[in-house]
């Protein structure tokens, strides 16, 4: 019979504006499990597990630790004793290699000075041991993504983490990259560690955790076996309604070419070729998705698209005007709207307030600006609508977007995206690390957009979305498109996934250019 390893007893947790994150929640992790705690967006997962990783002070409650009662004033204590947390958003050193972040804080030592040989040597040994193929002297910013994220669980590992939270862990993977971060956590699991799996994926859920918490509103809903509840059920205990995964779309009805690029090639920072020689239309009244392993130039695309970079050559023309000297606003005023892949670095002002982060594409209109003030009655009503139409849960617009869970954060950019009347939309991961109703009811939106005879590019590592959303589904490949398909619903996931991975590749032009 294993035993519990760590208690968490009738947390409490109270944000200073009042609003109870967690309400009287009791967890038992047992020794060696992957247990998974669930919720949407805003239930409270996160701030239960800022409590046990020592970054917030509950109201009330008792932690225990293999059978002790423990005080975490802070993520040091946490990780003295034993608890280590992989975030959301990643916390490396972009600058520094991976062995520097690793050994960060605690560096061996030649004297005085950090031993950088040894460091490397032990972060070696260390990504040996999990089997973690990753090579250690690499500046971390020239990391993809699911690199980053085992880059994170090492630095955890070699604190001594005998228990593990993971915060949303494959919200930036690929199918491809999920499975190997989870044939990892298994191994981790294997050699005696404890894991915590927060998720609101429960496919992913059903395959690697032994026991799932659920979670809804800052409640828990009770604990598991994830062998003996359906999928249904979880989804059921966790919205409190079915979750629709499917979406009604009219029949395709395609108007004018909204977007021609014409042999498009974008160079990163260093020079190398990200997008490669690319060409296709989009007409409104039709989604044209792009799948693909991150990292292979959809990033770039998207950024030469709505104007973030001229580095590029090529065409890239909308609705026939030709952009390649148009800055940011000029190309909004075309009617383009862009939901940008990070909420928090390109999508929204964090510490600004929710009217400011809706309204800041629209304020020089003269709807809401007159010749020397701005029109306050006019933009309130606005706003609330908004926050209305977009069921943006907060206290008011005057709130910091910052203060609201990522969920609402997203709502927040797409209300904002959305509400110029936009002709085409580039939506870049719009629903990534968002619960299932937010994901839903923007799904829906989007639809709602093609419908009414939108152009929307949707650049997404959610199969199950470029699947459910596309009209036509293009793969990017090392900056091309491997593979282009006009009857999606024919796709199977594992015949996407090999030409994700370049196993397969087709000469694609057709089904991409309409002429």
């Amino acid at each position: 019979m294993s035993h519990n390893v760590l208690e968490m007893k009738n947390i409490m947790k109270i944000y200073p504006n009042g609003i109870v994150a967690v309400e009287d929640v009791t967890l038992e992790l047992q020794k060696g499990e992957i247990h998974a705690l669930l919720g949407e967006n805003g239930a409270g997962k996160s701030t239960l597990m800022k409590v046990l990783f020592g970054l917030e002070s509950p109201e009330q409650g008792q932690i225990f630790l293999n059978g002790e009662e423990i005080q975490l004033k802070s993520p040091l204590e946490a990780i003295k004793k034993g608890i280590g947390m992989v975030h959301q958003h990643f916390m490396l050193v972009s600058s520094l290699t991976v062995a520097e972040n690793i050994v960060l804080g605690i560096e061996p030592k030649k004297s005085i000075f950090v031993d950088m040989n040894k460091a490397i040597d032990i972060s070696k040994e260390l990504a040996k041991k999990y089997n973690f193929d990753i090579d250690v002297t690499q500046r971390v910013e020239e990391l993809p993504v699911g690199i980053k994220q085992k880059v994170e669980i090492l630095k955890a590992l070699y604190r001594g983490a005998d228990i593990l939270i993971l915060d949303e862990p494959t919200a930036v993977l690929t199918p491809q990259e999920t499975e190997e971060l989870f044939v990892q956590l298994k191994k981790l699991k294997e050699l005696g560690h404890t894991l915590i799996f927060i998720s609101h994926k429960l496919d992913e859920i059903k395959s690697i955790c032994d026991r799932a918490t659920i979670m809804k509103s800052g409640k828990s809903k009770g604990t598991y076996k994830v062998s003996e509840i359906s999928t249904n059920e979880m989804s059921k205990l966790m919205v409190g309604r079915d979750v629709v995964m499917t979406f009604d779309k009219k029949p395709l009805s395609l108007k004018e070419t909204a977007l021609k690029v014409r042999n498009l090639i974008v160079e990163g920072t260093t020079g190398v070729v990200r997008v490669d020689d690319l060409s296709f239309d989009v007409k409104q009244g039709e989604i044209f998705g792009i799948a693909g392993v991150e990292g292979n130039g959809q990033g770039h695309l998207v950024e030469a698209l709505t104007g973030l970079t001229k580095k590029y050559c090529g065409d890239i023309l909308i609705f026939d005007q030709n952009i390649s000297n148009k800055n940011i606003n000029e190309i909004r005023k075309l009617k383009v709207s862009h939901i940008p892949e990070d909420r928090m670095t390109l999508g929204c002002a964090a510490n600004m307030n929710i009217m400011d982060n809706l309204l800041s594409n629209q304020y020089q209109s003269s709807e809401y600006s007159g010749r020397f003030m701005l029109k306050l009655k006019k933009i309130e009503e606005r706003v609330n609508k908004l926050i209305k139409e977009y069921l943006i849960k907060c206290k008011s617009y005057k709130q910091n977007v910052g203060m609201l869970s990522g969920g609402n954060i997203q709502k927040v950019v797409v209300a904002r995206e959305f509400s110029t009347e936009p002709k085409i939309i580039i939506a870049n991961q719009p629903t990534r690390g968002i619960d299932v109703g937010a994901a839903s009811f923007i799904r829906q939106r989007i639809i709602e957009f093609r419908d009414a005879g939108c152009a929307i590019v949707l650049i997404s590592a959610d199969l199950n979305e470029v699947f459910e959303l596309s009209d036509r589904l293009a793969v990017m490949y090392k900056g091309k498109f491997s593979g282009v398909f006009t009857d999606v619903k024919k796709l199977t996931e594992e015949e996407l996934g090999k030409y994700m991975l370049g196993i397969k590749k087709d000469e694609v032009l057709e089904g991409i250019i309409y002429e």
